[in-house]
């Protein structure tokens, strides 16, 4: 079976361009870019078109759409800033405070609310937009739309309306766009063996303009305590001529209807622990992680059962070394390539689950690497980016470095690079 490089990107686009990056991973949220000539070689000195100061700080990637680029951070004052940065000068256009909230790193319980890890904050989820509305979600539930003037069409706040997070590590799902439609979820701790009724996992839809409720469903696996939380994002695509939303966490992959929210299909058995790592789709293989570095496994869906499980023979197959805590995996023709949080990044071919290369990268990595132009960009948590020919062969082509500290991944669009660090916007260009 022949694998394609490019999924199909079903997500309406408004007035979106082929150059525009409109959320997490890229127009179809799988890493890859279709975009010519962008930089191989930079540093703090060198192809550099501009750089801007952000307040700091946050972990989400950059959304952008036309001329506009929109980013959120948490400030040292615990506001919730989303701003709009002009793609052409660097320039911040406008500001807009969505709301305040701290990152609590420690509470008195070990479970029922949720604390932050240090290295995220409530700005860890990415905005997405549809070239004319912006959303935003922040990790004390506020959820708010925007139009790109910067004013707000509404705001709710998740945990206001569906009750406490009760996730381990700080909730950092990003939302997703489906044609007039914003989907949120969240995957958490259901406590049940401390309460009679345990806490919900769900998946919310909204109206993008008015944030009138479209539906809600909820997302309950056989997951106990941290096993069931993910901080993925849904990958919207198709299957069999259909539009999905595929979801992975709480031990368990799974795809809705985007329309109503239904379950279509679900694997479960996935047995991991607390899931970072995102999904990606190519040629019709999802291909996803189980949680805690547990084992990367490759899923055709076929057609499920009378109750919509999927048979476990819809794994075509699993790798079990090294796979990435955190950093999503990106594909490119018939290769998928991942990196360990530890910086061992491999390829692995995407038919047949064989390693064609393991090599040991510098540093430590978070940010998901992106693929482009037949080259595969890795970024670490200190400003350097290795990048290499995305083929067969290990062939690192170079390292270039920036002076921040860089969790977020990368975004592409007209021809650039843009690389959000602690402190600044970075905009490459040959």
């Amino acid at each position: 079976m022949r694998l394609a490089y490019l999924t199909l990107l079903v997500v309406s686009c408004g007035s979106l361009a082929a150059a525009d990056w409109p959320q997490w991973r890229g127009p179809a949220g799988t890493g890859v870019s279709s975009e010519k000539e962008l930089p191989i070689v930079w540093h703090e000195s060198r192809s550099i078109v501009w750089k801007c100061p952000l307040p700091e700080w946050g972990d989400s990637t950059p959304a952008i759409a036309g001329d506009a680029i929109f980013v959120t951070s948490h400030t040292a004052e615990n506001k919730l800033l989303l701003l709009k940065i002009d793609k052409k000068t660097g320039k911040v256009a406008w500001t807009q405070e969505v709301g305040a909230g701290e990152a609590v790193r420690q509470t008195p319980e070990k479970r029922s609310v949720q604390k932050f890890h240090q290295l995220q904050n409530l700005a860890s989820p990415s905005p997405v937009t549809d070239g004319k509305t912006v959303v935003v979600h922040f990790g004390n539930g506020d959820l708010a739309a925007y139009d790109f003037d910067g004013h707000q069409y509404w705001k709710k706040n998740l945990q206001d309306e569906y009750g406490s997070y009760s996730i381990w590590w700080g909730h950092a799902n990003s939302p997703v766009i489906v044609g007039d439609t914003v989907i949120s979820v969240c995957m958490q701790d259901s406590l049940a063996d401390l309460r009679d009724a345990p806490v919900e996992s769900y998946l919310v839809a909204h109206d993008l303009r008015t944030g009138t409720l479209r539906w809600k469903s909820l997302r309950m696996t056989a997951a106990k305590a941290e096993e069931c939380d993910a901080y993925t994002t849904p990958l919207v695509c198709d299957i069999g001529g259909k539009t999905q939303l595929v979801v992975m966490g709480g031990n368990q992959l799974d795809a809705y209807d985007p329309t109503t929210g239904k379950q279509l299909w679900f694997l479960p058995g996935l047995v991991g622990g607390r899931t970072v790592t995102g999904p990606t789709i190519a040629g019709g293989t999802i291909f996803a992680t189980r949680g805690m570095r547990k084992p990367l496994v490759a899923v055709r869906p076929g057609e499920p059962d009378k109750k919509g499980e999927l048979p476990y023979r819809s794994i075509a197959w699993t790798y079990e070394e090294g796979t990435p805590d955190t950093c999503s995996p990106v594909v490119w023709n018939e290769l998928l390539f991942v990196v360990a949080d530890d910086g061992i990044a491999r390829c692995i071919d995407a038919a047949s689950g064989n390693l064609k290369w393991k090599e040991r990268l510098k540093g430590k990595y978070k940010a998901s690497p992106i693929a482009a132009e037949g080259r595969v960009y890795f970024l670490n948590t200190e400003g350097l980016c290795t990048i290499v020919s995305a083929a067969p062969r290990f062939d690192k082509l170079v390292e270039n470095q920036l002076d921040d500290e860089t969790i977020a991944s990368p975004a592409t669009s007209d021809g650039r690079i843009y690389i959000r660090g602690k402190k600044a916007l970075y905009c490459l260009g040959r």
